[in-house]
């Protein structure tokens, strides 16, 4: 086991230079000079200069992706070229909101997945099951953002019970952050939880037609008990490998949904850098997003090894 977690931590740690390597490279690609877009089109080419070489923009591509991963090694992304402010703070304070937002879109999720996809595959000749079933498929169709404007207009609009959008911190009032967080949870986490259910009825079923389950029956354990003693183990080992799949679609979707529900998390930082063409706030913001994708797949990678004993 610790050859394979170390196995694990030299693919993890190479799979994010090159990750580095290649959002540095793209963001490079993309036109505009970040000199000239914060001067101004009226600028004189010796004060574009000048800035250039304040920024480090003037040096070598090679040069500069050393110097930005060499800080990113050591929490520093870098000062803003629009602001002047420091990165690294800015992605900090944001990064905790959105954490929040997608382990509460997650927690929805399973709430609703694995009871429903659980009674779903029992009683998957049931009417009930079948509509569970039918449910989830159309609950797959529908994007996030769709179900947070949806959820605003029946919640917000018509009954009026609970906040349209805003985020107040948690120090300051812990009704009102729940408040305002329940409905980006509810958008993320039906949409998720649809999905979810779909694999776990799935996931189940198969489980079910297993000899070892129909042994469990035949010496005496009801249907429930002998899924409960021997099946849901077996059939979460593939659902944990589409829920760290559905993590990395939760980040993405917070892009979205932290718009509709004007919270200020990584997707509004990300989308007011864009707006900004504050290259270098995008340049951090991303590779924080896409190195919190490769850590859950190495936590997902993990679980797996410890939930199958056939892989030890």
């Amino acid at each position: 086991m610790i050859l394979y977690l170390v196995k694990r931590l030299a693919v993890l740690l190479a799979s994010t230079v090159v990750a580095a390597v290649a959002v540095f490279a793209f963001m490079a690609l993309l036109p505009g000079d970040p000199a000239e877009i914060a001067l101004g089109v009226n600028a004189t080419p010796e004060a574009v200069a000048d800035l250039r070489h304040r920024f480090g923009t003037d040096r070598p591509p090679a040069v500069q992706f050393l110097d930005w991963f060499g800080g990113l090694v050591q929490g520093d992304f870098g000062t803003s070229y629009v602001t002047s402010a420091p990165i690294g703070p800015q992605i900090s304070d944001r990064l905790g909101v959105t954490a929040v937002l997608v382990l509460g879109g997650m927690a929805v999720a399973l709430v609703l997945a694995v009871p429903l996809g659980t009674f779903a595959a029992v009683h998957h000749r049931d009417p009930l099951g079948a509509a569970i079933s039918a449910a989830s498929q159309v609950g797959i169709a529908v994007p996030a953002f769709l179900a947070g404007i949806l959820l605003v207009f029946v919640f917000a609009v018509q009954a009026q019970v609970l906040p349209s959008g805003g985020y107040v911190p948690i120090a300051d009032d812990p009704g009102e952050w729940l408040r305002g967080l329940l409905l980006p949870w509810l958008s993320l986490g039906l949409v998720q939880g649809a999905v979810l259910t779909r694999y776990v009825r799935s996931a189940v079923l198969d489980v079910m037609r297993e000899d070892y389950l129909r042994t469990a029956r035949a010496k005496g354990r009801g249907r429930t008990g002998a899924l409960w003693r021997h099946g849901l183990r077996n059939a979460s080992v593939p659902v944990v490998t589409v829920l760290g799949l559905q993590l990395a679609t939760l980040l993405i979707g917070a892009v979205v949904v932290e718009r509709v529900f004007v919270i200020p998390g990584l997707g509004d930082l990300l989308l007011n850098g864009v707006a900004g063409r504050d290259l270098l706030l995008v340049q951090g913001v991303v590779m924080v997003l896409v190195a919190a994708v490769l850590l859950i797949n190495f936590v997902v990678d993990v679980t797996y090894h410890l939930l199958d004993p056939r892989l030890r």
